[in-house]
């Protein structure tokens, strides 16, 4: 048996010098409350070493192009193998990026048509729609034209001298708006609307062409273009989540290759009768009942190839994905779903790997099939590292690591590391959480009314009726893919636009951003530093006068390693507290500002005086992110604290309709606790919640309960059942009932609400 991975005096963020043994070759599995070091541990530790380790392993002139990555703050590790990081971060965020590229799918998809093609036109490449051999002319192997919306560029009402371009480049003054007023192609001072046919294609569409200038009185050669024209020309490929597109811009399906991204000739390439362009819409089982079909030698090796990676998919749970869903619409889960099951095909042993909350999106028959691989992949000599909170994939796992008891300065210690058998006499939470699990089943309220649905199409929504009771608690479940967002996000916000949505989506893109700038109490905090020290405010902004001069008040440097991921390395000059050292001179109540932003919110709920900052703080401490630092960079925050800080802003409204978007993803039992505990506050108060959850815990304590499916895709997309918990449990047509069954069928209903107070 292989020697364990043993580290020593762990001092990484949170963890309090902590020392403890994994053993190889097993499913491991590092559970704890949110923000109790779980992650400090395997990513930032394990992970961040490995990666380091590996970039010694380099020749002294490559590591000499490298920044150096600073070694963990740890004592001693050893025994540890080269690890493999499968989290949920999207691997490509461009539109040519798509599942099967990916995969690598469509690279088999590739080899098999140019072997076996009919008409047989030879040349893998030929079927690339990123090569310049492949590609439809028209869209560039896109598969869509960009289309820019002119109302959301032109204001019509107002002449170009009067700032009718809305694009930031065109602003009045800059250099593209000013030779726009030079060029004498149109007037100016025209409103946009009423310009000539002549001088509205002039300054929209014109081509690129040189003009007369004329400069302090000389003359000079100037390029001219249209305003629409360069816009295409300039963001055609760019980022699809840049802001150019999102505010200025719209895709629409080629009409040229229909959207398959291929030119003519590879889309008239058939092998057993069908083409390319057929092949990439088909989901996964049913691309794989293609492939059972054919016998020519030369596709059935490639086709084997496919058929393994394809049933993995499936089993994991993204059968209803297809080789042309781009890879930027994925979810994150999804995503990390989709990468696991590429490593599946990987022949390399010894390896570490480590997962991040895989289970998140899953249904419960969905993770036994997760566990099952994940109990492949060890089986292969690997070492599988989980950081998870699934009660079915905890108890799946061979070893045990607990980290808490708390969170942030509460956490950071190991409160049970062992076999798994283990954990029900440790005392830990987990512990009291599992061996009363089955117990938590409350008494169902009765609605006050209905939303009512009709004839619903919508993706794979299959002209879908159904009632949604108002003033309870409403759980939409069903497999992944069975049509849950359509129906709700799709459909119910549509028609209630009123709804107050609470989805995973980022609340802040720019590392800038923060808890308190989100809460919009960072002002304040400022104005209460600059009254107790007789200065001005902007002191005490990182994005402004009190900015670190060398890191510009980020705190860190980033460093592009090109091939890796970026490494990010603490400022040398302000030691990463962001400000400058008059600054950090000046305190309040014996605190620096850069002290108080490396605070948790639990910690400086009393530190303020102003109510309205401590509320908001008491808030965050209601659903359960007290633990995050007042300074925290938004950008790193899970999906699910993302969606309980939105929860936060959201809970003193009254009369609403509350739709959230599996609000469990990331957090412990303990954490779901409180959660359900705010939820049923909410509905007590006179609220109806829709909430799409995967997690039993939160769908036993459900009202009404409406089940999707059967299964996911094209196989989806109805009702399979509607009622409570029980009648659910009672359906034999349920999937999610069967799994209720298992855990609560046998108990009896009680009233266990968790009841939250805050302020």
């Amino acid at each position: 048996m292989s020697e364990d991975i043993k580290l020593s005096g762990v001092r990484v963020h949170n963890l309090k010098n902590i020392s403890v043994s994994i053993p190889k070759n097993q499913i491991v599995v590092f559970t704890g409350v949110s923000g109790s070091g779980k992650s400090s541990l395997v990513f930032d530790t394990i992970g961040l070493e490995a990666r380091r380790q590996l970039i010694e392993t380099f020749s002294t002139f490559e590591r000499s192009m490298l920044p150096k990555i600073t070694r963990p703050d740890v004592d001693e590790i050893v025994n540890l193998s080269p690890v493999i990081v499968i989290d949920q971060k999207r691997p490509g965020q461009t539109i040519r990026s798509t599942v099967g590229t990916m995969t690598e799918l469509y690279t088999y998809l590739r080899l098999l048509y140019s072997r076996c093609g009919e008409p047989f036109i030879g040349g893998s490449n030929l079927f690339s729609f990123n090569n310049a051999e492949g590609m439809c002319p028209e869209c560039s192997g896109l598969g869509q034209l960009m289309v820019i919306d002119e109302n959301k560029v032109f204001d019509f009402s107002k002449s170009v001298a009067g700032g009718a371009i809305l694009h930031p480049q065109y602003k009045k003054g800059g250099y593209y708006w000013s030779s726009l007023m030079k060029s004498e192609l149109f007037d100016p001072h025209c409103p946009v609307g009423e310009l000539s046919e002549k001088g509205r294609y002039n300054l929209m569409h014109h081509p690129q062409t040189t003009i007369l200038g004329e400069r302090f009185g000389e003359k000079y050669q100037a390029q001219y273009e249209g305003v629409l024209s360069r816009l295409k020309k300039t963001y055609i490929n760019k980022e699809e989540n840049s802001d150019a597109y999102t505010q200025f811009f719209r895709y629409e399906i080629c009409p040229s290759c229909h959207g398959s991204r291929l030119n003519e000739q590879a889309r008239s390439v058939r092998v057993a009768g069908r083409t390319i362009p057929e092949l990439i819409y088909l989901e996964m089982p049913d691309l794989l009942s293609w492939l059972d079909t054919l016998d020519h030698p030369h596709a059935v090796p490639i086709a084997r190839k496919m058929g393994l990676i394809i049933q993995y998919l499936i089993d994991i749970g993204v059968g209803y994905l297809t080789l042309h869903r781009p890879v930027a619409t994925l979810s994150g889960g999804e995503a990390q779903r989709v990468k696991i099951a590429k490593q599946l095909d990987c022949t390399l042993v010894n390896l570490v790997y480590i997962l991040d909350e895989p289970s998140i999106g899953l249904h419960p028959r969905d993770i036994r099939n997760l566990t099952r691989i994940l109990t492949e992949l060890r089986d292969r000599k690997n070492t599988i590292l989980v950081v998870e909170h699934d009660p079915e994939v905890i108890l799946s796992s061979d070893h045990l690591v607990d980290i808490g008891p708390g969170a942030g300065i509460h956490g950071g210690q190991i409160t049970y590391s062992g076999p798994v058998s283990g954990i029900h006499t440790s005392g830990t939470k987990t512990a009291d959480y599992l061996n009363r699990r089955a117990e938590m089943a409350p008494v169902r309220r009765q609605p006050n009314g209905e939303f009512r649905i009709e004839n619903a199409i919508l993706h794979n929504l299959k002209t879908v009726s159904v009632s949604i009771p108002k003033g309870v608690l409403v759980c939409v479940t069903g497999v992944a893919g069975s049509g849950k967002s359509s129906l709700i996000h799709g459909v119910f916000c549509k028609e209630h636009p009123d709804a107050v949505v609470i989805d995973q989506s980022a609340v802040g893109r720019s590392s800038r951003s923060n808890p308190v700038t989100y809460l919009g109490i960072f002002d304040q905090i400022r104005k209460e530093f600059a009254r107790a020290t007789g200065t001005e405010p902007s002191l005490f902004s990182f994005n402004s006068k009190g900015a670190c001069p060398k890191c510009k008040g980020l705190g860190i440097l980033k460093m592009d390693m090109h091939f890796l991921d970026d490494v990010v390395m603490v400022c040398d000059e302000c030691s990463g507290l962001r400000y400058r050292p008059d600054v950090l001179a000046l305190r309040y109540k014996g605190k620096t500002i850069s002290e108080i932003l490396n605070e948790t919110v639990g910690e400086a709920i009393d530190f303020f005086e102003t109510p309205e900052i401590r509320r908001k703080l008491s808030v965050l401490k209601s659903v359960g992110l007290d633990y995050l630092r007042l300074g925290q960079s938004l950008s790193s925050l899970s999906g699910g604290e993302a969606q309980r800080l939105k929860l936060a802003t959201e809970l003193h409204k009254k009369g609403n309709i509350y739709v959230m978007d599996e609000p469990t993803t990331g957090l412990h039992m303990a954490d779901t606790e409180r959660l359900l505990g705010i939820i049923h506050g909410l509905v007590d108060t006179g609220n109806s919640v829709i909430v799409i959850e995967h997690n039993l815990d939160v769908i036993c304590q459900a009202d009404y309960i409406i089940d999707m499916g059967p299964e996911g895709g094209s196989s989806g997309g109805e009702v399979v059942a509607s009622g409570t918990p029980e009648e659910i449990m009672a359906n034999t047509e349920s999937v999610t009932g069967r799994f209720l069954s298992e855990i609560f069928g046998t108990n009896q209903v009680q009233n266990c609400r968790v009841k939250v107070t805050y302020e």
